[in-house]
């Protein structure tokens, strides 16, 4: 059996040079370390406040963005190193969902001639595009009239639906989606997750879901990341995290979730403060001056990532003595 993942990530760091208020220069630190894999058929889910570096993450995953160290290794192979025709093939099988769809759509373009392009680019037959186009747009949700309308007269929701049947287009092994649903109203968010868990099977995909909102990926997710800051800080199974998570920010995030009951989580974790700036990155545990269990080694010593059951890593000092 082959066991090598569809995508990882090994020790990715990305940097951003930015000016402050003071108009002096500094160097933001958007990813520390990070690394990551993603099995054929799984869900993995990415989670963390606004700044944590989930985006840049994602796009680096899909080729969109380039480390500045570390790697990324298609079914075993770095990027890097893909010849001309691997990297188009990767890029075709590999698609990404952005949070605001409508920019990643051709405002002066037909949505149907915007999600037929891969089918002209494979050298389709007119009938066949029209066949292709018509399965795709049914799939989402979306009426086969839609296809000669234009992005404009178009809710966020139904635009979303197009993002995702212009990603499907180009018959991906892999579905990297960004905050896929933040912007929408909640009940549009729940028709758009059942779209992508639907695609899922259909399409046999497997996915990268990145969201600040725990819920949906618990609900969508085989696996989550908890990153914080530019470095992951906790990663297990779905189920596990919410069951028994190992890492104080992920106790905090769960129990910042409105009316959501975690038995080991309690009112006193919510996160009070703002997330510090990632152009400087406290010493030590980065989340040490938002915990309230730090004590002097957490302030001056990185933490580990230790190991807790199958696939459930945490980086904490304290995790044994909080967690049991």
């Amino acid at each position: 059996m082959n066991t090598t993942p569809l995508l990882s990530a090994v020790d990715l760091h990305k940097t951003f040079k930015v000016s402050t208020r003071n108009h002096t220069t500094g160097m933001l630190t958007a990813l520390d370390q990070v690394s990551l894999h993603l099995t054929a058929g799984e869900t993995l889910g990415i989670a963390g406040e606004s700044g944590c570096g989930k985006s840049t993450l994602a796009k680096i995953m899909a080729g969109l963005l380039m480390p500045d160290k570390g790697n990324v290794l298609y079914k075993g192979t770095q990027l890097k190193q893909l010849g001309q025709k691997d990297q188009i093939a990767f890029r075709r099988k590999t698609q990404m969902i952005f949070q605001d769809p409508f920019s990643s759509l051709n405002p002066r373009m037909r949505v149907g001639d915007s999600i037929s392009e891969p089918f002209k680019i494979a050298g389709m037959t007119a009938a066949i595009q029209h066949s292709e186009l018509t399965r795709i747009m049914t799939a989402v949700g979306l009426s086969s009239e839609a296809a000669n309308r234009f992005p404009d007269e178009f809710s966020g929701g139904q635009r979303q639906r197009i993002g995702i049947a212009r990603a499907l287009a180009a018959s991906p092994e892999i579905l990297i989606a960004d905050e896929p649903v933040s912007s929408l109203d909640i009940s549009i968010q729940a028709q758009i997750i059942n779209i992508l868990l639907q695609m899922k099977i259909d399409f046999a995909l497997s996915m990268i879901i990145v969201s600040h909102n725990l819920l949906i990926l618990r609900h969508i997710s085989d696996r989550i990341i908890i990153m914080y800051l530019g470095a992951i800080v906790e990663s297990g199974p779905a189920s596990e995290i919410f069951r028994r998570c190992r890492h104080p920010y992920t106790e905090a995030l769960i129990s910042a979730i409105p009316g959501f009951r975690a038995a080991a989580a309690s009112r006193s974790e919510l996160l009070q403060d703002d997330l510090p700036s990632a152009l400087s990155i406290p010493t030590g545990c980065r989340f040490h001056p938002r915990c309230r269990h730090a004590v002097e080694l957490c302030r001056h010593n990185v933490p580990a990532m230790d190991t807790y059951g199958i696939d459930h890593t945490a980086a904490c000092h304290l995790s044994g003595k909080l967690y049991g």
